[in-house]
């Protein structure tokens, strides 16, 4: 390298040396396609009610669509099954007039025939008729053997078909069937607006079940977790079941004035805030509402659960879902009531 060329890249090289040293290394190329985590993962997310119900809706229209090409294609295969018969009754004379033929001449005849034959003009005459017979013989045949293979190949089509049209019923039913399920778990998909998970834990079941299903009187005899007060057996274990379950925002059960559940220790007011009580007002607070609503009514017989008020609706065993107009219209708490 000469001496100028020197001087004149020493610089150049500590400029690119100080801009490496401040930018820092090079980041290495990503790989092609590498997937980047986004950091709002929701793989573990429950489903949703909407979710259930459009994946069974799907379902149910893909089976629909199933079945009525089936159906289409039935009523094809039984017209090719009709037309085959329809060949095999007109070949069938034919069919009985060859057997004749064949049981009258057979091969001894056929050649007795040749034989008979005084000159050889006679004799290629006679051989050529019999192998333009034996032609139109064997063609008669061949087509009589088609319209079986025809007839016999549309029946075992038409009873896959018959199968694949069975198949695509159960799943029909049993699509509608899921939908119809979430949608009677949380009473609705207009009550929830489909914001509620399409599955709850299951409660353990409430001590003081008697045996033929109903349930003992309880007084006030433990000690209310979210007041002074007290509660009965019963309502501590809805309390501890529903906060197993994990809605562990702001509660409170025992309340002195009123005539109904709370001063006897058999209500609790779950709210969706960790403190206080705030009418909801995102899809998080009302959501929140929803799916602790829906598991106090999925778990109704287990908890002994009397009636749920939430959002303007109140619920009872015998009703289902009904609108509710009573002094607070429940849009900031869940409330519950047991037997």
């Amino acid at each position: 390298m000469t001496a100028p060329l020197r001087r004149w890249l020493t610089p150049v090289v500590a400029v690119l040396t100080a801009f490496a040293i401040v930018a820092g290394p090079t980041p290495a190329l990503a790989a092609p396609n590498t997937p980047t985590p986004s950091g709002h993962e929701e793989d573990n997310d429950p489903p949703l009610i909407t979710e259930v119900i459009d994946a069974a809706n799907r379902g149910f229209l893909q089976a629909k669509a199933k079945l009525d090409k089936s159906k289409q294609r039935q009523l094809q295969l039984a017209l090719e099954i009709r037309a085959a018969q329809a060949d095999l009754d007109a070949l069938r004379p034919q069919v009985s007039q060859i057997a004749t033929q064949s049981y009258r001449t057979g091969r001894i005849g056929a050649m007795a025939l040749l034989l008979e034959s005084n000159a050889p003009d006679s004799f290629v005459q006679r051989a050529s008729a019999l192998d333009e017979l034996n032609l139109m013989n064997a063609q008669k045949l061949a087509e009589v053997n088609a319209a079986k293979n025809r007839a016999e190949q549309a029946k075992i089509a038409l009873d896959a078909e018959i199968r694949e049209q069975q198949k695509q019923t159960n799943a029909m039913q049993r699509e509608r069937a899921e939908a119809e399920k979430a949608l009677r778990l949380v009473g609705g998909r207009g009550f929830t607006g489909g914001l509620v998970a399409a599955t709850s834990p299951v409660a353990r079941i409430a001590p003081g079940r008697t045996a033929d299903g109903g349930w003992k009187p309880e007084s006030r005899s433990v000690k209310d977790p979210t007041t002074s007060g007290y509660i009965t057996p019963r309502t501590l274990h809805m309390y501890k079941e529903v906060k197993r379950a994990g809605f562990d925002r702001f509660v409170g059960c025992y309340r002195p004035g009123g005539p109904w559940e709370h001063p006897k220790g058999r209500a609790c007011d779950w709210s969706l805030q960790r403190s206080g009580f705030s009418p909801w007002h995102n899809n998080d607070m009302r959501m929140y509402g929803n799916n602790l609503a829906a598991f106090l009514i999925r778990n109704a017989d287990r908890l002994g659960v009397y009636y749920v008020i939430w959002n303007r609706q109140i619920w009872f065993p015998a009703t289902g879902w009904k609108s509710y107009s009573g002094p607070s219209n429940h849009t900031d708490h869940v409330h519950v009531s047991l037997l």
